[in-house]
């Protein structure tokens, strides 16, 4: 059984391996980098659009899911290479279904922000 901390330093402990895992992404994810730049780029064109408080935090909040999403499909992407190089149907299938999740939360964020602008 592994020995765990606890309270204040098992805060601190989480907040190093976060950081860690973000250095990771940006540095060997290039979707990762791109999807943050864009959330950046958009989060700031927000406060320059005729829409509500609310309306923005939505918009705002559908980019952070995109990166969220990114981390995970990266994190399973990991996984699947650390198993092994060789091609096998489930390792594929992995990876897709990853894929796909990010399509997913890109097509949401390109729903919400036009029907915020559209209508």
């Amino acid at each position: 059984m592994k020995p765990s901390t606890t309270g204040l330093r098992r805060i601190i402990n989480a907040t190093g391996y976060s950081m860690k895992g973000l250095r990771a992404a940006w540095q060997n994810e290039a979707a990762f980098r791109q999807e943050s730049v864009l959330l950046v780029v958009m989060t700031a064109a927000t406060f320059f659009l005729p829409v509500t408080l609310l309306e923005q935090l939505l918009m705002i909040a559908s980019l952070f899911l995109v990166v969220i999403v990114e981390l995970i499909n990266s994190a399973v992407e990991a996984v699947v290479d650390r198993i092994g190089p060789e091609h096998h149907e489930l390792s594929g299938r992995a990876k897709d279904i990853g894929s796909a999740a990010v399509f997913v939360a890109l097509v949401l964020v390109v729903i919400i922000w036009g029907a915020i602008l559209v209508f």
